[in-house]
């Protein structure tokens, strides 16, 4: 037995924060331009439409989900510094390409889709930073290690649309840099940002990380994954010592999680348009504040359930997770007898008496709450017409919408960090690239999945 010395164990932690580092900062490359994204597309080419938009959206996970599995194997058989510096190049490389997307004279909207993809490409890397603290800490540090990635990973979240605020201060047109043709302002500033940031990512990697192993009881162990080492192979006999059918039930739970989540997200602002006649600015002004506040929430948490699973254990934690986050939908359903406003502006013939054309597309006692906008230059309110269960499904009331968002909010970051301690867990001292790596994917494409499957069911 190998006892760890003080001059190891900070090594040791000073490599995890760097890989904290690096998790934040994945967070805020999808963060930090997604308030953004819709204005700078139009700008650049005004042939794009909101479809196009929920395409380069999905692209970063569609990058992610590819990436994932192939850092996690690169870094099972090499120093995991190489995937790190390789994959964060990659992001800085496309956060400057996506800085020049108005350059070329067509088809700009398709370089601002493989801008976002190869940014998503890079941050592939949190297989990685996951492999890598599950393999460096000992058991009983592990859930707090997790638990603080994943609070790591959610103030990236928060912080990107805050960076991206303060650079609105630059303005639209900003500043140009003829020499190499480069336009400064408030969509591209952001961006160059995040790849500043990138570049002092990769210097720490260089001059701070350094690789460690430790196995479940914290003692120091020898990794395959050392600069100098043979690269050899992997322990076949402990590789099938893995209990496969938790892992794929690992990942399922994984991707329903992260699929309620991109659902909950996707849902938000046209359910509170319809639900509370909100406009365009107030529904992204009251959900942003919302949103905020959630996301304070779940660092809290990631910090409370590190103490709490000491306790009760992370299989109870995460049961607790998932019936919280079914309550808050529970609570979502319309249970009252109260009907949206809705919007008439489908209605072309205004000279049709107004109770007439009402008369003849709903019964009498659901006209309770109707909002019929007189001056059509202002922007309609309410929910539309178009979508027919506006006429018959009860609104939902603010209070259970927000109601609903603290709960969710409560129980998502449990199951995350649940998941993410249990999966590592049931891997065991082994290598966990691959596997990390798949669990990474599994959530890329609920978080692809989800939203396109909420934009098809929500009309009907």
């Amino acid at each position: 037995d190998v006892v760890e010395t003080e001059e190891h164990y900070k090594s040791r932690w000073r490599s995890i924060w760097i890989m904290y580092l690096t998790m934040f900062l994945s967070s805020v490359g999808f963060s930090i331009v997604i308030m953004s994204l819709w204005p700078y597309l139009q700008k650049v080419d005004p042939t794009a439409d909101a479809s196009f938009l929920g395409w380069i959206i999905a692209s970063y996970s569609i990058g992610q989900m590819v990436a994932s599995p192939l850092f996690g194997v690169w870094s099972n058989y090499r120093p995991r510094r190489e995937p790190l510096v390789v994959s964060t190049a990659i992001s800085v490389a496309a956060n400057c390409l996506y800085a020049y997307v108005h350059v070329p004279h067509s088809h700009n909207k398709y370089y601002m889709l493989t801008a976002r993809a190869l940014v998503g490409f890079g941050a592939g890397n949190v297989a990685v930073v996951r492999s890598y603290i599950a393999g460096a800490t000992s058991l009983t540090e592990r859930t707090s290690a997790m638990a603080n990635t994943s609070a790591c990973q959610a103030v990236g979240f928060i912080l990107g649309p805050v960076f991206q605020t303060c650079f609105t201060l630059i303005g639209e047109e900003g500043v140009t840099w003829k020499l190499v043709n480069l336009q400064l302002n408030m969509y591209t500033a952001p961006v160059l940002f995040g790849a500043l940031l990138g570049v002092i990512n990769i210097i720490l990697i260089f001059a701070i990380f350094r690789e460690h192993r430790v196995d479940d009881m914290g003692r120091q162990c020898k990794s395959i994954n050392f600069e100098g080492e043979e690269s050899g192979v992997l322990d076949q006999d402990a590789e099938g010592n893995v209990d496969h059918v938790a892992v794929v039930a690992i990942n399922f739970l994984f991707f329903v999680i992260l699929f309620v989540f991109a659902v909950f997200e996707t849902i938000a602002t046209p359910l509170t348009m319809d639900m509370y006649s909100w406009t365009r600015k107030e529904a992204v002004f009251y959900n942003g504040i919302i949103l905020s506040v959630v996301g304070i929430e779940s660092v809290i948490v990631f910090m409370v359930v590190k103490t709490l699973s000491k306790k009760t254990g992370e299989r109870a934690i995460l049961h607790g997770g998932l019936l919280i986050v079914l309550v808050g939908f529970f609570i979502l359903l319309p249970w009252g007898k109260k009907l949206p406003n809705i919007q008439w502006q489908e209605v072309k013939n205004n000279s049709i008496p107004r109770t007439t054309s009402i008369e003849m597309l709903m019964p009498f006692w659901s006209l309770q709450g109707m909002q019929l906008p007189s001056n059509h230059t202002v922007e309609p309110v309410g929910c539309p017409v178009t979508q027919s269960w506006c006429l018959n499904t009860p609104m939902i009331y603010l209070a259970q919408y927000i109601s609903s968002d603290i709960l969710i909010g409560l129980g998502y970051p449990v199951c995350n960090v649940m998941s993410y301690t249990l999966y590592s867990k049931i891997l065991g001292p082994k290598p966990q690239g691959v596997y990390m790596g798949w669990l990474t994917a599994s959530g890329s494409g609920a978080r692809i999945l989800g939203p396109v499957f909420v934009s098809q069911i929500y009309t009907h």
